[in-house]
């Protein structure tokens, strides 16, 4: 079974829609083996988001991501890297596919409610970021 690193972002937990991201990772056949809610110092935002450093919304999005707490967990599944970014939808959520999460709750491209990683080695890497072996029970 494959692992990914879901983020429910500030915007998704400041407007309520914990339950409504899981409900759509459960029916889709992922499984949450670990979850906790945490802020992020700006230190942690820009350590997390390093490889984005050179980018102009490096630190919008770094600013973003510590404007509140935000819901961390650890799904495991079966392709559950690219399903899980399938259930996400494209990060412009005007482009998401209907039914994704970006496209029925996401107001803005930055605040598009959820982060997921996008191959197995970043997956390893974010999970690592969050989560001691202790805490990964699956």
């Amino acid at each position: 079974m494959e692992k990914t690193l879901s983020i429910i972002k500030p915007d998704g937990v400041a407007r309520g829609l914990i339950g409504e991201v899981i409900k759509l990772m459960e029916s889709n056949g992922l499984k949450i083996i670990t979850m906790k809610m945490l802020k992020l110092t700006k230190d942690q935002a820009e350590n997390f988001y390093a490889v984005h450093k050179e980018r102009p919304f490096f630190q919008s999005l770094t600013y973003f991501m510590t404007s509140g707490p935000i819901v961390v967990m650890v799904l495991e599944g079966e392709d559950a890297i690219a399903r899980y970014r399938d259930i996400m939808g494209a990060t412009d959520y005007r482009e998401a596919a209907e039914g994704t999460i970006r496209r029925e709750f996401a107001t803005d491209i930055e605040k598009n409610i959820v982060h997921g990683s996008d191959s197995p080695q970043t997956a390893a890497s974010e999970i690592g970021f969050f989560f001691n072996s202790f805490e990964v029970t699956g």
